[in-house]
């Protein structure tokens, strides 16, 4: 079975070009769209936030926050180039089954809050630019589905290109915004100096815990796997260099929004003393205070934008999860509409209920499952770009061992304040209920903390606690005393058109080879014959009587033994599957005719069908190459 990250689009981009810029252009495009977890509409609220209460004073906290990113985005882009393993299946290979399957679970709760975010930033922006029902919002944005899934078939550069498009659009709507300001240029330069007192220290550490995305990490490793990188050490060290300056662009281009928003903020609200908490807030206050009516539709487009784009990511996000971690695939489709709905639901039923402020809190606590589970990638991340016998001679350095250690606590400490205090609120009004949710919360963290320090601990635990499930599995022996299997009856279901041609031929060729019979079969579906069964005599049936019949003489002729038959139902699919359970064929050779997509909804897919319903091996052939 194949192991490889985003099957469809590995290895798909050709980076072997003469000139540096060259090469650098092809490697650019997984940081581009990693760095949409990193403007999305949580971290605008802490933004906003940060600007309107403290001005200033708080830009250091972006750059440290983005210093951090680039590190910790890094060092996933390192492991997937050089393991040719995304972060999931790095652990799948590392960690026992019952690590791995609550890793995974944990993981599709955290992706899931992360699409509530994006519904619900959606949603409000969809309120804003057309006044449109927060609730008929959050319904309106399943449809992006359909959308999205159309983008993913043209290919990962066209979803690449896409993504920055949208990024340049937000960037764009944030200049203009931060130049109607007029912000204090020294004073921006001054919040580059690290300082902290306690009234800032909760919205400092909100702003470190809304940078870095869980699910960013794994998403990273597998997209630079879309590039041709090569074994040789050497090219994997290119490839390595290659994406630092991918990640150090990308993740700048999202440190330039988020200071953007933060600036807007200071230079907009805090002057007024207007504490700005909401998105909505922020949006009504934009266009009076700057004196332009649409400066506050540039905010909810750019905060539209900033939804749309992440669904994306958060799409191919939950594939490699799933693939990586339990070595499943499921149709993209269909992984898109279950992520999708376990958002659109609770979003929706909040919405109904508690309204505006209801999704204010859904947004928060959206972003603390993101923290709970940002200790459940940092870490392994860590140690397994640290094993030398992982990396060899790409594993972290010493003072990358020591800095990115420090990362990790600094992060994790933080987004574990950040919860304490979220869910210390919580319990305040909680009232009757408190002692129920108090009992609940002590489970969930002792069954968190046990597993953490499981991961935490692996490397220095027993070798016989430590069996992973290889990614690839194959068996053995399997070209050994294969059995034989000649045909005696051959089956060609024909449909009277151009693509009979091609079924004949290879059944005619194996005919001649086994000696097998040919069982013609052609189903009439025109009205008369529903209606009127082998009694229907039409032009049509009997032109159609004629064909089968000069196919048959004709094979006849060149030695083979051929019986037709025809069927008169509205049901093609069945009476394929009837008759071939009355004649027992040891194969059947059937013509594609080459339609995908609407085609397929319209005319339906017969081979599908078949092959679902019948035992019997299946035979496809088409007249293109």
């Amino acid at each position: 079975m194949a192991s490889t990250s985003l099957p469809e689009v590995h290895s798909s981009v050709r980076t072997g070009y003469a000139t540096w810029f060259k090469r650098l252009l092809a490697f650019a495009g997984p940081a581009y769209l990693v760095s949409v977890g990193y403007m999305d509409p949580g971290n605008w609220v802490t933004d906003l936030e940060g600007g309107a209460r403290f001005g200033y004073q708080l830009i250091w906290i972006l750059v440290l926050s983005n210093l951090m990113a680039i590190l910790l985005q890094t060092l996933s882009a390192r492991l997937g180039i050089v393991t040719g393993r995304d972060l999931a299946q790095a652990c799948r290979e590392t960690y026992p089954r019952p690590i791995v399957i609550p890793l995974w679970l944990f993981c599709e709760v955290a992706i899931a809050a992360c699409d509530l975010a994006e519904v619900l930033g959606a949603a409000i922006a969809l309120q804003l630019l057309f006044h449109l029902p927060l609730l008929a919002g959050v319904l309106l944005t399943s449809l992006d589905t359909l959308l999205m899934l159309w983008f993913t078939r043209l290919g990962i550069r066209i979803i690449e290109a896409l993504i920055l498009s949208m990024i340049a659009l937000i960037a764009a709507c944030f200049a203009i915004e931060v130049f109607l300001a007029h912000p204090s240029v020294p004073a921006i330069a001054g919040g580059i100096i690290p300082r902290l007192n306690s009234e800032s220290l909760y919205v400092a550490i909100g702003i470190l815990g809304a940078t870095v995305m869980p699910h960013n990490l794994y998403l990273h490793s597998a997209l630079v796997q879309t590039r041709r990188i090569g074994d040789e050490p050497s090219e994997k060290a290119t490839a390595c260099r290659f994406n630092f300056y991918d990640s150090l662009l990308a993740l700048n281009g999202a440190l330039f929004v988020n200071a953007a928003i933060l600036i807007l903020s200071a230079a907009v609200f805090f002057p007024r003393h207007i504490i700005v908490t909401e998105l909505p807030q922020a949006q009504a206050l934009l266009s009076p205070l700057l004196g332009a009516t649409f400066a506050g539709g540039l905010f909810a487009f750019a905060l539209l934008f900033s939804g749309q784009s992440s669904t994306l990511t958060g799409t191919l996000a939950g594939q490699i999860v799933m693939e990586g971690f339990l070595n499943f695939r499921m149709r993209p489709w269909l992984r898109r509409l279950i992520t999708r709905s376990l958002a659109i639901i609770p979003a929706a039923f909040v919405v109904y209920f508690a309204g505006q402020e209801g999704a204010y809190r859904l947004i928060l606590l959206s972003q603390v499952v993101l923290s709970l589970q940002l200790p459940f990638a940092i870490i392994p991340l860590v140690q397994f770009t640290s094993d030398r016998n992982r990396m060899g001679s790409f594993a972290n350095a010493p003072w990358v061992r020591i800095v990115s250690g420090i990362t990790a606590a600094v992060v994790i400490g933080l987004n574990a304040k950040l919860t304490w205090d979220t869910v210390g609120g919580w319990f305040a009004s909680a009232g009757a209920a408190r002692h129920w949710l108090e009992a609940a919360s002590v489970l969930a963290i002792s069954c968190l903390a046990l597993l953490l320090a499981w991961i935490s601990f692996e490397p220095w635990l027993p070798a016989a606690l430590r069996r992973g499930e290889p990614s690839q599995v194959l068996p053995a022996h399997v070209a050994e005393h294969l059995e034989p299997h000649p045909y005696s009856r051959i089956l060609v279901p024909l449909d009277h058109s151009e693509h009979d041609r091609f079924a004949l031929s290879h059944a005619a060729a194996l005919a001649k080879v086994y000696g097998a019979s040919l069982h013609l079969l052609h189903v009439e579906e025109d009205v008369a014959s529903q209606l009127y069964g082998p009694l229907a005599s039409t032009a049509e049936i009997q032109a159609g009587a004629g064909y089968l019949s000069g196919i048959a003489s004709n094979l006849a002729q060149s030695g083979l033994r051929v019986e037709t038959a025809v069927r008169y139902s509205r049901h093609p699919t069945r009476e394929i599957v009837n008759f071939s359970r009355l004649v027992k064929p040891d194969l059947i050779v059937m013509s594609a005719h080459g339609h995908k997509g609407l085609k397929d909804i319209i005319f339906g897919t017969t081979i599908n069908a078949l092959r679902h319903s019948l035992s019997v091996p299946i035979l496809i052939v088409r007249d293109e190459p």
